[in-house]
C-alpha cells in the first residue's frame, strides 16, 4: 500500500516568520564594554621623575664621597721623571738636513706612591725638539710601575730627512762650540692607576723635560735637565 504524502504547511496569510532577537540586556551581557582609563595626574609623573633625579644625584654624591675619601688615604702622587741620559749617532748635517738617532735614558721615580701602582699603555710617543724642530720621535714602553719603586728604561728615538735652515745650523754649531746645546724631550703616555683590586680609567700623563747636553755625539753628557708632569684626568 502506498505512502500518502502530505504536503508542508504553508504559513497562513499575514503571518511572517522572524528570527529570534536579542533583548537589550542580552547584547548588553555579550559585549564588553571598553571603559577608557583615567588620564596620569601631572603631579605623579613630575613626583617619578623627581625621585628619580634625587636617587641620580645621591648615587652621584656617594661616588664623589668615597672618591674624597680615597684621595684623602691614599694621597696618590704624579711620579718624578728625569732624562738620566742621551747618546747621539748619525747627526750629520748634510745640505741643511739631517737624520738623527737618539737614544735616551728615562728614570721613572714612583717611590712617593705607597700604595699606588700605575700601567704605562699603548699610543704613547716620545719627541726630541730642537728651537721648535722636531728631530726625531719614539715610543714610551709598555710596562706596570709597582710603587714604592724606580723604574729605568732607554728608548731610541729616530728622524728622517729632518730640514734646517742655514740661521739654525750656524746656532746649532756655536752651540756645539760653547758645549751647551739646549733642547726639548716632550712625552705623552696614557696611564691607569691601580689601587689593590681597583683599577682607573686611562688617562694620559704628558712630561716636558728641557735638556741641555754638552754635544751631539755618542759620547754625549747631559749638564742640565728640568722635567715638569701634568695629569689630564678626562679628555
Amino acid at each position: 500500500m502506498a505512502e500518502r504524502v502530505h504536503p508542508a504547511r504553508m504559513p497562513e496569510k499575514g503571518i511572517r516568520l522572524e528570527s529570534p532577537r536579542l533583548s537589550t540586556s542580552s547584547a548588553e551581557a555579550v559585549l564588553p564594554v571598553l571603559n577608557p582609563s583615567p588620564p596620569v595626574p601631572a603631579t605623579q609623573v613630575c613626583s617619578s621623575r623627581c625621585r628619580c633625579l634625587l636617587c641620580l644625584g645621591a648615587f652621584i654624591l656617594f661616588l664623589a664621597a668615597t672618591a674624597g675619601i680615597l684621595f684623602l688615604a691614599v694621597r696618590p702622587r704624579v711620579p718624578r721623571y728625569s732624562i738620566d741620559g742621551v747618546s747621539i749617532s748619525s747627526f750629520v748635517l748634510t745640505g741643511f738636513t739631517l737624520s738623527p738617532v737618539f737614544s735616551v735614558t728615562v728614570v721613572a721615580d714612583n717611590r712617593r706612591n705607597k700604595r699606588v701602582g700605575i700601567y704605562y699603555r699603548d699610543a704613547s710617543d716620545i719627541t726630541a725638539v730642537y728651537d721648535g724642530v722636531l728631530l726625531c720621535e719614539g715610543r714610551w714602553p709598555e710596562f706596570y710601575h709597582p710603587p714604592r719603586n724606580e723604574t729605568r728604561f732607554t728608548t731610541e728615538l729616530t728622524g728622517s730627512a729632518i730640514r734646517l735652515t742655514a740661521a739654525m745650523q750656524e746656532a746649532l754649531t756655536a752651540a756645539q762650540t760653547r758645549r751647551k746645546v739646549p733642547m726639548e724631550v716632550n712625552v705623552g703616555v696614557p696611564v691607569r692607576i691601580k689601587l689593590g683590586a681597583v683599577t682607573s680609567w686611562t688617562f694620559k700623563v704628558r712630561v716636558r723635560c728641557e735638556v741641555t747636553v754638552d754635544g751631539l755625539t755618542e759620547n754625549t753628557v747631559v749638564v742640565d735637565r728640568r722635567c715638569h708632569a701634568k695629569v689630564k684626568i678626562f679628555g
